[in-house]
């Protein structure tokens, strides 16, 4: 690990244990407001200064839990969201060896309001402080403090994905310092000069030779040696093996959504869709009114795309483009010649390679629905298509049958779950990102479905929506 990152793993320990501290002093003080008093009078005779002595050895004692639920990995890649999990987890059991510990010592301790606020504020705290400690860390790599040096071996596509993001991102902490498009030993001394921390392999054709003699390089230099996935590893993201006849067989599971998850995942839809109507109605009635102002009727723009199992079915949007280039299903007349001069914009003004397009500076766009594509307000009225089921909240974007036609074959992996009104590659890039990489991260996301993944990617679609598009 970078010095900076070790420091940084040590301060955690000081920051988890004043969260778990301010915690139990949350708790008791809580305990005295009056809404708490008119709840339940307090029964217990125990001084703050007994509470707290108690409170720091609580407090000790969870961080041992923590640490046994690896929450002070030194995986410098460790994702937060994985954290914040653990930390809900190490928190419910040091609960539980809370609750364990009054039961068999027989303790006379009559407030279950201070245990269940304690846990609660716990968490609270306690992912607060990991948040600020990775934000911390986030302005220590953008003003260059401890990033790792890294050079990149490839010269295909994989290899330009990876330079240009690490490049564009600082925050996830690397400095790319070379790239190579393959690797011999004759680059030590080349390779020594950069000094680097760690070596990205992402040549999934080169000989084997190739391969081990990057690999001894790094072993040789105390590097870190990480290479992409190969075609069988990324279709084996969602796995699962069990004997048959005797002989380990390993299954290829296209996505968690089956059984309970389906259930689970369409109560939610319902539940949330109808939340965010009620929430939304009266920005819609504004943007609806905006919309009769500037052009008139209609309001609603219905367009034909493909969901699950490659079931046709129609979005609903608020019309964003004039009537006369609108090529929906209401627009009948103007069809023919709209879809025409869709075609040709294409050919002068597509911004994206593959079988999706996004026309630039599009001149159909009104200048109210430049704003309402800006900020995504014009897809407010799919939250009916959720509640109807043609949609999910979150999954991989639905595309027109006409773009779809064009899909290659793995492609069609996409068709696996319902559509969504956002996604994992949505919060990724929205619509910088190439086709190819978007279906990537739809197929990741239909392998490794959670619903604490829906509420991540839910929960972060509202700052990705202030980011500008390439096309509007």
């Amino acid at each position: 690990m970078k010095r900076s990152e070790l420091i940084l793993l040590i301060l955690q320990v000081p920051v988890d244990l004043c969260m778990l501290i301010l915690a139990g002093v949350t708790a008791y003080y809580t305990r005295f407001t009056r809404w708490a008093l008119e709840l339940k009078p307090v029964l217990f005779a125990l001084t703050f200064s007994e509470f707290f002595y108690i409170i720091v050895w609580v407090s000790l004692g969870w961080l041992a839990i923590f640490a046994l639920a690896g929450l002070y990995s030194t995986d410098p890649n460790r994702k937060l969201t994985r954290d914040l999990n653990r930390v809900v987890l190490a928190a419910s059991a040091g609960l539980s060896a809370v609750a364990v510990y009054v039961l068999f010592m027989q303790e006379q301790f009559d407030s279950r309001f201070l245990v269940a606020a304690g846990w609660f504020f716990a968490i609270l705290y306690v992912s607060l402080g990991r948040v600020a400690v990775r934000g911390f860390k986030g302005v220590l790599y953008r003003a260059g403090v401890g990033l790792r040096r890294v050079a990149v071996v490839g010269n295909e596509e994989t290899a330009r994905l990876i330079v240009d993001n690490l490049r564009r991102r600082p925050e996830l902490g690397y400095n790319v310092v070379g790239q190579l498009p393959g690797f011999n030993r004759d680059m030590a001394a080349e390779l020594d000069d950069l000094r680097i921390d760690e070596m990205i392999f992402t040549n999934p054709r080169a000989r084997e030779d190739e391969a081990l003699a990057a690999l001894d390089y790094c072993n040789d230099r105390q590097a870190v040696f990480k290479y992409s996935a190969d075609l069988f590893a990324t279709y084996s993201a969602n796995t699962a093996v069990h004997p048959l006849a005797g002989i380990p067989i390993v299954e290829l599971k296209r996505t968690r959504l089956d059984g309970w998850g389906r259930v689970v995942k369409r109560l939610t839809d319902i539940f949330v869709a109808g939340f965010m109507i009620l929430v939304f109605s009266p920005l819609m009635l504004a943007v609806a009114i905006a919309i009769l102002a500037e052009t008139g009727r209609p309001v609603i723009y219905k367009n034909e795309r493909v969901g699950l199992r490659g079931r046709r079915f129609f979005t609903l949007k608020f019309r964003s483009m004039y009537q006369k280039d609108c090529t929906g299903a209401q627009f009948a007349q103007a069809g023919k010649k709209a879809e025409e001069r869709e075609r040709e914009l294409i050919k002068k003004q597509n911004s994206k390679a593959g079988p999706v397009y996004k026309i630039a500076d599009d001149p159909r766009v009104t200048p109210f629905g430049r704003f309402i594509r800006r900020f995504s307000l014009d897809e407010l009225p799919q939250f009916f298509n959720v509640l109807g089921g043609s949609m999910s909240l979150v999954g991989p974007r639905p595309h027109q049958p006409r773009e779809v036609a064009l899909y290659e074959k793995s492609h069609r992996q996409v068709f696996a779950i319902k559509p969504g009104v956002t996604g994992l590659a949505q919060i990724s890039g929205r619509s910088d990102l190439s086709f190819s990489d978007e279906v990537r991260l739809d197929v990741l996301y239909i392998e490794k479905w959670s619903l604490w993944l829906d509420f991540i990617i839910f929960l972060k679609t509202p700052f990705i929506l202030f980011k500008r598009r390439r096309a509007l």
